[in-house]
Parts: C-alpha cells; structure tokens; sequence
C-alpha cells in the first residue's frame, strides 16, 4: 500500500547554514576552476619576431629604397663639391649626407608605414599578438634602419674620396648608423603614429627628412643663430658631429664619445614616445 504522508528528508543530506563556504567546504567544481595563464612574451624573443617579419615583408622594396636615399646623398656631395674646397666644411658635408641615408628610410619611409599602418587598422592586429608594445617599435624601427647600412657605408667612402678625406676611422659608423638610426625611427614612428591621417603622416616625414638634410649637410657655421638651435634640436645632429670628428687627422675622441652619448640618449627618449604613441594609438 502506498503511504500519503511525504517522506523526510534524510538528516546525511542537509547541509547546515551554519556550515563553512568557500574554499574550505569542499573541493572546487571542475567547471569552475580556472586554467593557469600563458606566460608573459619577453621582450627580446618579441623583439626578434617582429624584427624577422618585418624584414622578409620589407625586402622586396630593399634595393630601390637603397638606391634612392643613397643615390639622393651622393648628388648632394657632388653638387657641394662645387661650393665646397675641403677643411671642416667638408668633413660636415660628407658626414651630414652619409647621416641622410639613415634619415631618409628610418624617419620619412617609417613614418609613413606607421601612418597607413594606424589608417587601415593594421595596429589590431599586433594588439591582438602576445607581445610588449615596445618589441612593436623596435622591430620595426631595427628592420627599417637596417636597410640603410649599405647605402650609408658607400655614401660614406664615396665622400671621402670625392673631398679627399681620410678612411682610417670609418669604423665610427660601426656606432653612427644604430644610434641615429635609433633616433631618427623613433622620431618617425612617433609622427606617423600621432598624425590623425596618413597624408599629414607622409608630409611631417617629408618635413623630417628635409630638416635633416638642410640642418645635417650645410656646415654648422654657415647657419643663422636660430637655425642652429634648431639644428641641436634635431636627433640626428649628433651622429653628424661624431663622424664629422673622426675626419680629423687627431680626432677628439672624448668629444666623439660625448657625441654618441647624446645620440644615444636621445634614441631611448625617441623610442620611448614611439611606445607610448603606439600604446595610445592601438586602444583608439
């Protein structure tokens, strides 16, 4: 016979509301345990990635972006070989034009690729890569001044002859081209990163690259007073006194040193504001 009076509840299967919650009540259910993160990308493994995949996307247009910057900088010496005797004048010509190898492909061509870069939301696709911003930049900026290694060699040993400056202490670009390289992408990627379109971009570059060739190449002391400031101002000033010094017959090699230094500095605060340009960029 079926009973009518319900059934109790057997006392084993309460739980108490007094009893512990949490952790300690029991072990955690399967699907709420949460999996360990992947560790955080390093920024020299990054770095090298960026670096690579820049490069093999960039070097289909490598020998017309040598021949350009490097044929510009060598018809700029052979014009001012007409002006142009020998002395300290030369020496500022032939290290500001080899110095404009670097800051044409480094400054104006990276500012430019960082401008279309941001226009056509290519920076969401490396927001959405596990890696620091700053191998971004850096990648990108290594990758873009490599190409001018070659271009800035021959310019240089061209010049030499040309003026008839001596080769001995050429080996002063081996620190030359990395440093103002640095400088002057970080300055690049910095304006195309901050320009709100890719044609203002491609314009602050162009204007890059013109200040560094009238500020690098015309001797310092031919400019006007407020020109020279402008001219301390520029990133890849230093790099042009440096290897406009190692022309000397005695050069000062505490003043090459103290050039480099500032370059150098001035690389690391340039590619400091590129980060933090791209950071600001890729969350818009």
């Amino acid at each position: 016979m079926t009973s009518i009076i319900p059934a109790r509840t057997a006392p084993s299967r309460v739980r108490p509301a007094s009893g512990p919650a949490g952790p300690e009540a029991g072990p955690a259910s399967p699907r709420t345990a949460q999996a360990p993160l992947a560790p955080r990308a390093r920024l020299l493994p990054s770095l090298a990635a960026v670096y690579r995949a820049q490069l093999s996307r960039a070097r289909v247009a490598r020998i017309p972006l040598l021949f350009v910057a490097t044929f510009q900088s060598v018809g700029i010496m052979i014009l001012m070989r007409g002006v142009v005797d020998g002395g300290a004048e030369a020496r500022a010509v032939v290290a500001g034009s080899s110095v404009l190898v670097v800051a044409f492909v480094a400054l104006n061509l990276l500012a430019q690729y960082f401008g279309q870069l941001r226009a056509s939301g290519g920076l969401d696709h490396y927001a959405t890569l596990p890696v620091p911003p700053a191998a971004v930049v850096l990648g990108a900026a290594a990758a873009y001044a490599s190409f001018t290694v070659p271009g800035t060699v021959f310019t240089a040993i061209t010049g030499s002859v040309l003026f008839q400056l001596p080769l001995t202490h050429l080996w002063v670009l081996v620190a030359v081209v990395p440093l103002s390289g640095a400088a002057l992408a970080g300055l690049g990627a910095a304006l195309g990163l901050l320009a709100p379109r890719p044609e203002l971009a491609t314009l602050l570059g162009q204007l890059g690259m013109s200040a560094a060739l009238l500020l690098g190449v015309l001797p310092a002391e031919r400019l006007p007073g407020p020109v020279g400031w402008a001219r301390d101002l520029l990133p890849s000033t230093y790099g042009v006194e440096a290897l406009a010094r190692s022309f000397d017959a005695r050069p000062d090699w505490g003043l090459i040193a103290f050039f480099l230094a500032v370059c150098a500095a001035v690389g690391v605060l340039s590619l400091a504001v590129a980060t933090w340009a791209y950071r600001r960029a890729a969350v818009r």
